[in-house]
């Protein structure tokens, strides 16, 4: 299939940064605070450019389908390269103005005209890319040998990886006429839906002591230093939620049925397995993962917040109150430029290489910080396509967590920026590896912060700080995981009520938090915020491998690993151009080995010992 429905990544999603935002209050204003240019893109929504970019894809796109239609299994090896590369010019053409309708998009969902813009250009690159379809249903219908035999033409070897993943959907894919239907049906059928997620989460509001709130900014008050203040949050988001919970709930079994229809024609084993063949990874590997961190639930989650009620002075503790600030915890505001200094400081210090690509970001208008009415919610890092460079997406509120989201996005920068040398077809991670730059961006300000802290009380509190984080990348994602897996399979015998969908919210809440939580009947509401349920079902376990992964890198580096910093930046530059084992070797690790994932978590339980000498 065409990659030019390349969606906006939820990098960091909505769950998880506001897990990791504090309460607004950013002591120097939103004006100070960088907004993206996207006129690297195009100049404006009417743009000339945009008209010619599309009207030259189409066709382009049409005239390739005249040509080869029918015809690749006549064609050399130098032959099929060529097509290939044709094939990834007209994709990243459609790929440009698809990024900049997304983008902006992102940046104001509230107004109706940026939303009719937004669906015309889907609709106009979806009708595009149905001539492309024909082209990789054929590549995947040569046989093994036939290709074996190709692949001896030196053209036609640079595109072995783009070769290599598509045929892992050869089992999958159906015929030409019915993938060109559920293609063109998609921006009515799920994309639709889809759309109708954004735009509701982005209009509602939450009533909260006198002030009509976003979501995002609601979210943030549960993290507010006044429990009394966490507190009315929650139930106001609640309420909240509430009240649209129908909506939410029809959305989710649409859209769970949509994934269930689908993956029955194309004969998946069960639900996440799409993903997994997305992310070239076995469903075996993830299952241990899986495993690996439901068994360490007691040690991990279970044990910290059981001391986090204790520091707190509370019997119990309840769901506004999990990331609540700790006691003496001032948590000082911090300035953009001290965000700045600090994130590109710890970058610098690993490789010279990541500073200088991170310091373009702030060079130029690639970074939008200000919370906004109707802004996404959330962070992301986008790579729109190689011709370009990427943007950064975020919602800074001025506290450290903000710090750690910025680290965390920049490093999603950085690795698509040395990837796109790889070309659009080539240039992305699975998502198993495209969080290891992000999440590594995070360890290094973390330790960089913690190495520059003199004072033993508030490096305790970074400490508790980073525990609270690792545990929201791993225990509370998987969590997310097990939900959507359990919803899903349910779904299959008909149809969830609201109260059913918040019951097993609350059982898998439950289970990873532990005893140490009360949970109010109001927050069976609260899976309905989550993005991605709707937009990349079973996405959020690529959080958990990627803390883990990084977590094992890390020690590798910490262990003095020599020519690590050279090793780690060609891993990045790799791309999508090899799978994480051989990506992997070089450091001697390998994720199919169970007691690789020991070691990512024994990382964290390490911190919470540490915390209990204390």
């Amino acid at each position: 299939m065409p990659r030019v429905a390349r969606s906006l990544p939820t990098a960091r999603d909505a769950a998880r940064s506001t897990a990791l935002s504090t309460a607004s209050g950013l002591a120097t204003g939103s004006s100070e605070l960088p907004h993206w240019d996207l006129s690297d893109l195009y100049p404006g929504q009417e743009s000339e450019e945009l008209r010619r970019d599309l009207d030259e894809a189409e066709a382009a796109a049409q005239a390739f389908a005249g040509h080869y239609a029918g015809k690749l299994a006549g064609l050399d090896g130098a032959a099929l390269a060529g097509a290939i590369a044709e094939y990834e010019r007209i994709d990243e053409l459609l790929g440009r103005p698809a990024s900049y309708a997304g983008l902006t998009f992102a940046g104001n969902s509230d107004d109706p005209a940026i939303g009719r813009f937004y669906q015309s250009i889907n609709e106009r690159v979806t009708a595009i890319a149905t001539h492309l379809i024909f082209f990789t249903l054929e590549l995947n219908q040569l046989d093994d040998d036939a290709l074996a035999r190709l692949l001896q033409d030196a053209d036609l070897v640079r595109w072995q990886p783009f070769l290599r993943d598509l045929r892992v959907f050869r089992p999958h894919q159906l015929s030409e006429e019915v993938e060109r239907v559920l293609h063109e049906k998609s921006v009515t059928g799920a994309g639709a839906w889809s759309r109708l997620f954004d735009e509701t989460m982005a209009s509602l509001r939450v009533e909260l002591d006198g002030q009509s709130l976003t979501v995002g900014d609601a979210l943030n008050k549960l993290s507010d230093r006044d429990r009394p203040t966490r507190e009315r949050a929650a139930k106001a988001i609640g309420e909240t939620f509430g009240r649209n919970v129908r909506l939410f709930s029809l959305i989710t079994n649409t859209l769970a049925k949509d994934k269930e229809i689908g993956d029955g024609l194309r004969k998946y084993p069960r639900p996440g397995s799409a993903r997994n063949r997305g992310n070239m990874v076995e469903d075996e590997v993830v299952d241990a993962l899986v495993v690996a961190v439901t068994s360490d639930y007691g040690r991990l989650s279970h044990r910290y917040y059981a001391m986090k009620a204790r520091w707190l002075g509370l019997e119990k503790l309840e769901h506004w109150d999990r990331n609540a600030p700790l006691p003496a915890d001032d948590d000082r505001a911090v300035s953009w430029d001290d965000a700045r200094t600090h994130v590109l400081g710890a970058y610098r210090g690993f490789a010279p290489e990541l500073g200088e690509i991170g310091q373009r970001f702030f060079d130029h208008p690639w970074i939008d910080a200000p919370p906004r009415p109707g802004k996404s919610s959330g962070a992301f890092a986008h790579p729109t396509v190689p011709a370009a460079h990427p943007y950064i997406l975020m919602n800074y509120h001025g506290r450290t967590r903000d710090v750690m989201t910025l680290a965390h996005e920049l490093g999603h920068g950085i690795h698509q920026v040395l990837a796109a040398d790889q070309g659009y077809l080539m240039s992305s991670t699975p998502l198993t590896l495209a969080e290891t730059a992000s999440v590594f961006g995070e360890m290094l300000t973390f330790r960089a912060l913690l190495d520059a802290e003199t004072d033993p009380k508030r490096r305790r509190r970074m400490l508790a700080g980073k525990v609270e984080d690792m545990l929201n990348t791993v225990v509370r994602q998987v969590a997310f995981y097990r939900f959507e897996i359990l919803l899903h399979d349910e779904r299959r015998t008909g149809e969830l009520l609201p109260e059913r969908i918040g019951e097993l919210w609350r059982q898998v809440q439950t289970e990873s938090l532990g005893p140490a939580f009360n949970f109010t009947p109001d927050y069976d509401v609260f899976w309905a915020y989550v993005p991605h349920f709707v937009h990349s079902p079973f996405y959020v376990y690529a959080y958990a491998f990627g803390d883990c992964l990084v977590n094992a890198l890390y020690g590798v580096f910490a262990d003095g690993h020599p020519g690590f910093q050279q090793k780690y930046v060609e891993m990045l530059r790799a791309g999508g151009t090899r799978r994480h084992k051989e990506l992997l070797a070089p450091f001697g690790l390998n994720a199919s080995d169970p007691a690789f994932w020991r070691k990512g978590l024994d990382v964290i339980s390490g911190f919470i010992d540490e915390l209990e000498q204390d």
